[in-house]
């Protein structure tokens, strides 16, 4: 217990230092932007809809986009790069999806895709009863990827809201 603990501060801590220079308190709602605090220098950054239709958030170095299907109680996470569009296979055990409200969590196991080299996954899925509820999610990706803990928080708008 106490070692998830600390994977989990740890990861918290990595996702303030990395990621896409969101302002302090979390990552811009899906598809709004958001001015980059600092220096003024830096361009407004936002997330569109992903190339699986799916809400884009920050993860680490990379970009996540977050998925359900109700009828089968599930959520994905593609991992992406940069550009928001490119599948980023990632060498990790399983990522974990901490889901505000309702609260829970679920463990997304990896489901590589065509074209991912042997060991590695730019798609991880998990199940959950809480998800055949058709609502907007918002919550917190985690895990230890190539012995390194990252993290990400995501907010899924509603249909006439994303961009």
């Amino acid at each position: 217990m106490r070692k998830l603990y600390l994977v989990g501060i740890g990861a918290a801590v990595l996702a303030v230092a990395a990621g896409c220079n969101n302002p302090p308190g979390g990552s811009p709602k899906g598809g709004d932007k958001v001015p980059v605090k600092g220096d003024g220098k830096e361009p407004e950054h936002g997330h569109g809809t992903g190339p699986h239709g799916g809400t884009v958030f920050d993860f680490g170095k990379w970009h996540g986009e977050f998925r359900v299907d109700h009828g089968k109680k599930q959520a994905t996470v593609y991992v992406l790069g940069s550009d928001e569009k490119t599948a980023a296979p990632i060498k990790a055990d399983k990522l974990v999806l901490s889901v505000k409200e309702p609260a829970f969590q679920v463990e997304l196991k990896p489901d590589p895709q065509a074209g991912d080299p042997a060991g590695t996954a730019s798609r991880f899925v998990g199940s959950h009863d809480n998800f055949v509820k058709e609502q907007e999610f918002a919550g917190t990706l985690s895990g230890v990827v190539e012995g390194k803990p990252y993290a990400g928080d995501f907010k899924e708008e509603p249909e006439g809201k994303k961009k």
